[in-house]
């Protein structure tokens, strides 16, 4: 194919492997993410597919002169533009050349013959052998022989297999020579643009070739798709028809012991995720497929035995479909190959699987507001805020209702913190106050838990003087001895997470630490509250730490000063079972005179409605800060992502905040817009 804006398309999956291979960071269609062209702060461009223009073209939210089709996108990348002819060729051939396309540059000039002694030296061209043909329709006969391999007649025009009446050529030596096509002895012709392969299958002489054949003669290689799952090189021509039959990809060289081009198995590489030799199962076929494979192993070649026989009447994957497998054995045969090849990870995933026959137990909530819960078996819960809000004073709160004695009641500002009615570890780690202050800390939330001295199974440490990378380390393996020393985690408190890592917007380490605790959650069955000392935006958290904890947590808690600076209020930055603006707003205060933070009860629907008209007001002032005008399903989307909300929840906040006019539609083109908003 020639080098064409439509070839390359065509080539590339509408454009979308272009982007795919430009682009280093992993993608989903229609899901945000940093622009790589520039230093791209918000994830605010995506790729998407575009009906108009039939190809994936990228949206940039941010900066609008860098959306466009892949040809922009190259063009941006290697600061070609793309909207001159000169540059947009050289863009074409880029991507030609970095993707292995294979496309032909017509535009490049012939190279012209060396001269000796004033005379020209042409190159040997190879000698083709002359013929001509007579077509003829296919008999019933015919078309009843193929049949039995499941091939049938839309599937031989399609590889362009004709049936002959009479082949006339010339021998090696030049001597005329001509074969007839009888009910006994058909003819057949595989047709190429300058040639043809016939074949003769019940005649000693069954193949022979005319015309000038291709160097790297591949059949079934125009017929390919431009991207698929799958892909069978085969042995012959008849087996590539077969499989195109019965619905798999396949293409077949010139013969079984024949070179493969491995230029030709790299582009198709790029195509197929899976490129299997499916030969002869005689003692040839399996030499040679054996040999082909570690020849084309840097490809990820592999190759697939066939469970025939091996004689002449029982090797090839036609003889398997004729003598009467079917679609779904021969896709079997493919999946228990998978099993062989992926063996070391379908065991460990088979731990991983859910059995839908055996339920997993449900997660017992251990910290909840009105039967809303917020810390959970297996789960993360986040405690954010600012300087002196009381969330160290919280936190304790939390553990003094872990270790309370059974059936005593608490202040535990407004929370329901399950009993502990079997003693499970209650473990404490403190990675910002002194060990003065920790001690005073714990005779407080002792005093509010009514312990007159600290019970077994709870215990308290003060991480400050060890260094960062042994913080974890040592949580780590404090809570594996203590699992099974009291026969379980009730409840784990981090108070200072972000000094587990060197840099709290280190992307790396952030989206670490939260996995990792995020496992022993799992596998300890246990609650691991996490305390994030960042001033929190409306409803979203800053810092790459702050963004991976709002995707994993199961609820995000945030605690802030009230109007009156002596009083906190507790607000729901994210609950994971519904939206956070309908979990109430809790207040507690210092009492001098019992010494602790007591409850001060809900503040009033009026507040909460003002706090959830504030917070939304924040959202849509950030997100409309990149850019002034959006259609209703690029909003909701916008707040889906920033709020990590369902889209019913999107929805939802969208009405709100049209009712309260945060945001306002525009009648003559339905785009929304914030009033006196300016970019």
């Amino acid at each position: 194919m020639a080098l064409s804006k439509e070839n390359i398309l065509h080539s590339t999956d509408k454009g979308l492997a272009v982007f795919r291979h430009y682009i280093v960071v992993p993608f989903q269609l229609g899901k945000n993410f940093l622009n790589p062209l520039y230093n791209d702060k918000h994830a605010s461009c995506n790729i998407y597919y575009d009906r108009k223009s039939d190809c994936y073209r990228l949206k940039d939210f941010g900066n609008d002169d860098y959306s466009g089709d892949c040809f922009t996108f190259v063009g941006k990348l290697v600061g070609i533009d793309c909207k001159s002819p000169k540059g947009f060729i050289q863009i074409m051939e880029k991507i030609n050349n970095d993707l292995h396309l294979g496309l032909s540059e017509s535009t490049k000039p012939a190279v012209p013959p060396k001269r000796i002694n004033n005379s020209v030296e042409n190159p040997i061209a190879k000698k083709s052998r002359p013929y001509t043909i007579q077509q003829r329709s296919f008999t019933s006969s015919e078309l009843d022989w193929w049949g039995r391999y499941g091939i049938e007649e839309r599937t031989l025009k399609h590889f362009n297999v004709v049936s002959l009446k009479r082949f006339d050529s010339v021998s090696k030596d030049e001597k005329s020579f001509y074969f007839l096509s009888t009910g006994e002895e058909p003819i057949f012709g595989y047709l190429g643009k300058q040639h043809i392969k016939i074949y003769r299958p019940k005649s000693e002489i069954r193949f022979l070739q005319a015309g000038n054949i291709p160097e790297g003669y591949c059949f079934g290689l125009e017929q390919l798709p431009a991207k698929g799952d799958l892909l069978f090189i085969t042995g012959g021509e008849k087996d590539v028809l077969t499989l195109s039959s019965h619905g798999f990809n396949a293409i077949s060289f010139n013969s079984e012991t024949s070179n493969i081009p491995q230029n030709t198995i790299q582009k198709l590489s790029y195509r197929f995720k899976h490129i299997i030799l499916l030969f002869d199962v005689d003692k040839t076929g399996l030499s040679s497929s054996e040999k082909q494979a570690q020849q084309l192993s840097p490809y990820g070649v592999k190759r697939l035995l066939l469970p025939l026989a091996g004689t002449k009447e029982e090797k090839d994957v036609s003889d398997y479909f004729k003598l009467g497998y079917t679609t779904d054995d021969f896709m079997k045969l493919f999946i228990d190959y998978l099993d062989t090849l992926y063996n070391e990870t379908m065991s460990a995933l088979k731990s991983c699987e859910v059995d839908f026959n055996n339920p997993p137990p449900i997660a017992k909530m251990v910290i909840s507001v009105n039967d809303v819960p917020l810390g959970t078996q297996g789960n993360l819960l986040c405690i954010t805020g600012g300087e002196g809000t009381g969330k160290s004073n919280y936190v304790a709160t939390l553990i003094a209702g872990s270790i309370r004695s059974q059936g005593e009641c608490i202040d535990s500002l407004g929370l329901t913190i399950e009993e502990n009615h079997k003693g499970k570890a209650v473990l404490f780690y403190d990675t910002e106050q002194s060990e003065v202050q920790l001690y005073k800390n714990i005779n407080n939330l002792l005093r509010r838990a009514k312990q007159e001295q600290m019970p077994d199974n709870f215990h308290a440490y003060c991480l400050t003087g060890i260094s960062r990378k042994e913080r974890l380390q040592a949580i780590i393996q404090s809570m594996d001895k203590y699992h099974y020393q009291y026969k379980g985690i009730q409840l784990v408190v981090i108070d200072g997470i972000a000094d587990l890592i060197k840099c709290a917007n280190d992307e790396a380490e952030s989206i670490a630490v939260i996995e990792e605790l995020y496992r022993l959650a799992g596998i300890y069955n246990t609650c691991i509250v996490t305390v994030l000392h960042f001033i929190p935006n409306g409803l979203k958290l800053r810092g790459h730490l702050g963004s991976e904890l709002q995707r994993k947590a199961a609820a995000i808690l945030s605690i802030e000063h009230d109007n009156e600076p002596s009083v906190s209020v507790v607000k729901a930055l994210k609950v994971r079972d519904g939206s956070p603006l309908d979990v109430p707003l809790m207040l507690f205060s210092w009492d001098k005179e019992k010494g602790m933070h007591v409850y001060m009860g809900e503040k009033s629907t009026e507040a909460k409605e003002k706090r959830k008209e504030n917070d939304l007001a924040s959202v849509a002032k950030e997100i409309f800060s990149r850019k002034r005008f959006l259609t209703y399903a690029e909003l909701c989307e916008l707040i889906q992502m920033s709020l990590d909300v369902k889209e019913r929840t999107a929805k939802n906040y969208i009405k709100f905040m049209r009712e309260k006019e945060i945001i306002i539609k525009d009648p003559s083109n339905q785009n929304y817009f914030m009033i006196g908003h300016i970019i």
